[in-house]
């Protein structure tokens, strides 16, 4: 099992605490690699829509591409994002706005069908609801059929002055969602993600996507005919 963290802050705080507890958890003798932002991708999506036609025309695609190769291959995704301004920090949005080429209504990757993920996030008070649904729309958009949400107030600058009590309940609440991921069981597609592939399938299906290139892709792929993504995800998504 390869596990990927997606870490929004380049501190490791009591956000990013949580998210390694879990991935510890989870490890044992499996492989846990870990992105920090904005130290591992100092840029913002440039709104060049250079990527709708050609995946490498990005011009930051080198650097980006060792973080989206590491997400394809991986099994379970585990982004952290402090509660900023009640919603996701900037340098893990910056990360998400350059993988909106990925979203079903683009070309999506058909390994994205077969991944099960945790967002982790933390406040010193307020809710960290929206920065949490912030993360989950995008990566149901790429297809990711089990998102697990873990939120908390800390009410504390850094994971040392976080309050035993709730310590404890961290501890207890990461080890119920490292047992249940574990299990490493092939995550279930639901309704919700079937009907949005759906329409998306009938979009591209009547040319009416952002670009032919996308057309092109979906018939390579087979998706206009009987083959869907959920049922033979690979990595590196594209199967034709």
């Amino acid at each position: 099992m390869k596990i990927v963290m997606l870490n929004g802050q380049n501190h490791k705080g009591s956000t990013y605490h949580i998210g390694r507890m879990i991935a510890d958890k989870i490890a044992g003798d499996n492989e846990i690699l870990e992105f920090f932002f904005p130290k591992d991708l100092n840029h913002f999506c440039m709104g060049c829509y250079r990527c709708i036609e050609d995946e490498k025309a990005c011009p930051y695609y080198e650097e980006k591409k060792v973080i989206l190769d590491a997400i394809e291959e991986a099994d379970v995704l585990i982004a952290t994002t402090p509660t900023y301004c009640m919603h996701v920090s900037a340098s893990l949005k910056a990360l998400i706005d350059m993988m909106f080429d990925y979203w079903m209504v683009h070309r999506p990757k058909t390994c994205m069908f077969g991944k099960r993920m945790v967002i982790v996030s933390t406040s010193a008070g307020a809710s960290p609801k929206s920065a949490m649904k912030d993360v989950e729309d995008a990566f149901f958009n790429m297809g990711v059929p089990s998102i697990t949400k873990y939120g908390i107030a800390v009410q504390a600058m850094n994971g040392d002055t976080v309050r035993d009590s709730k310590k404890k309940k961290i501890e207890k609440d990461t080890t119920r969602i490292a047992r249940k991921l574990g299990k490493n069981k092939k995550p279930h597609v639901g309704i919700k993600t079937r009907l949005v592939f759906g329409m998306m399938r009938m979009m591209q299906k009547n040319g009416w996507g952002s670009s032919p290139v996308e057309k092109v892709y979906w018939e390579k792929n087979g998706w206009f005919g009987r083959k869907r993504p959920w049922k033979s995800h690979r990595t590196g998504g594209m199967l034709a």
